[in-house]
């Protein structure tokens, strides 16, 4: 029996990734070559420093632990400059009326993102009232596809994995749900998210009683 829902923050909520790709392209710009957006896509659901490795390998430069993280602090404050001016209008559709539902079957929730920012974008969005809980980048060691953020979320909500239900838009996302031992709901392309349990294109018109029909 589900108990618990797990959501990411990127591309579930609110969609960053752009804020993201523009700061990570600025910093690839300032470094001398240019990554894409189609590049971008591999950084989904990656921890920041991680990130930070595959656009240095990309562009063939190695740099010390200390210059990583000089860049990756200058990444954060662009992107945190372009986050800032976030509002309600910048919550995905189908999301509001989705969580209408979810507290009034009184379902316990969790967001985990790998995001050391979640809470300056819910704040935003005005949706950290949302959540029962938050794990993100600055509770957890590990970035997905390891399964922690999903893990910590269940044991803060006093839930097994099992009883859990995930909502994830990309591929490592997922993986981690699965490798947890929970149910995944995919925000996106079957073709893509093929190890989910069921795949949905947004939250928009999603019946919280038909859709746990659909994994049971």
């Amino acid at each position: 029996m589900i108990k618990a829902f797990l959501f990411d923050l990127d591309g579930v909520i609110v969609d960053t990734a752009i804020y993201h790709y523009q700061a990570w392209k600025q910093m690839a710009n300032d470094l001398g070559f240019d990554i894409s957006e189609e590049f971008n896509e591999q950084l989904k659901g990656v921890s920041r420093m991680e990130s930070l490795d595959i656009i240095l390998k990309y562009g063939g430069i190695k740099l010390s632990e200390a210059e990583k993280l000089s860049l990756a602090t200058k990444k954060n404050e662009n992107y945190l400059t372009l986050v800032s001016k976030m509002s309600p209008a910048d919550i995905l559709p189908g999301v509001s009326d989705f969580f209408v539902q979810v507290r009034k079957e009184k379902i316990k929730t969790a967001l985990g993102s790998v995001s050391k920012n979640a809470k300056l974008i819910l704040e935003r969005i005005g949706m950290l009232d949302d959540f029962n809980i938050i794990i993100d980048g600055n509770k957890i060691a590990k970035g997905k596809p390891d399964p922690e953020v999903f893990l910590k979320g269940a044991e803060e909500l006093g839930v097994s994995p099992k009883e859990c239900l995930v909502f994830e838009d990309a591929v490592a996302g997922v993986e981690a749900a699965k490798v947890g031992g929970m149910k995944a709901i995919g925000i996106g392309k079957k073709e893509v998210l093929t190890k989910a349990d069921f795949v949905v294109e947004n939250l928009v018109g999603l019946n919280i009683d038909e859709l746990l029909k659909q994994i049971a």
